[in-house]
């Protein structure tokens, strides 16, 4: 199987999203991974490392979420003079089910590959849209 690049990772991340499945599975991360959320909310990480420990939060996190993802919209994936880094900026639909509720928050993620794994992940999202959504 060719290395996967960061757009194909990113593309990736999408189909999970779109399956009902964590964004990013354990195959696209490398060992020694790191993410950051640097505005999450007060009382969550803004930082984790590590493939294991990532991946199974991910995997609890997505189960717990009472939401499903519809839609990317107007997906914007911008090459950097680094050909490890991208940076995609989406609009994110999502609904949650039982109670006719939509909505839809705006994110960019600066994502860093090698040999066909993601190696940094850092992650801006609109809070405000996310919490007005499933709230």
């Amino acid at each position: 199987m060719p290395v996967q690049s960061p757009k194909d990772l990113f593309a990736r991340f999408q189909r999970n999203a779109l399956a009902g499945r964590a964004g990013l599975d354990e195959e696209m991360l490398a060992e020694d991974v790191v993410i950051e959320m640097p505005f999450a909310p007060a009382g969550q990480e803004r930082r984790s490392e590590g493939r294991d420990a990532i991946a199974a939060r991910l995997r609890e996190g997505r189960a717990a979420l009472p939401i499903v993802f519809e839609e990317f919209r107007d997906v914007v994936v911008h090459e950097t003079a680094d050909p490890e880094v991208i940076v995609a900026e989406y609009e994110l639909v999502a609904a949650v089910p039982g109670t006719g509720k939509r909505g839809s928050a705006n994110f960019v993620t600066v994502l860093r590959a090698r040999d066909g794994r993601i190696v940094h992940w850092r992650e801006y999202q609109d809070r405000a849209a996310i919490e007005a959504a499933i709230s």
